[in-house]
């Protein structure tokens, strides 16, 4: 299944009920109403960019000066589809 275009000027954010969680010694989770899932630390980073102020390419060009690979632009968006697939964030 194709997931739906983003649009260019959609804001991302996480979606109602969805909160970031840092634990000291499990590391980086995702609470939401469903339960909590635990992160590693590039999905982290990623879903802390995604706070309804920056489009998909802003949250791309932000994470991307941390890598030196550019192709890990594909695996941003990829991601960034599966959280939307999983509602774990919205566009607005």
């Amino acid at each position: 299944m194709k997931d739906k275009a983003w649009s260019r000027t959609s804001k991302i954010r996480l979606s109602p009920g969805r909160q970031l969680q840092k634990d000291s010694t499990d590391g980086h989770f995702l609470a939401g109403p469903r339960g909590v899932v635990q992160l590693n630390e590039s999905a982290a980073a990623i879903l802390a960019l995604c706070d309804g102020t920056l489009t998909r390419d802003q949250i791309i060009a932000r994470i991307l000066p941390r890598s030196k690979d550019d192709s890990f632009a594909v695996d941003v968006r990829e991601f960034l589809n599966a959280a939307r697939r999983r509602g774990w964030v919205i566009e607005e």
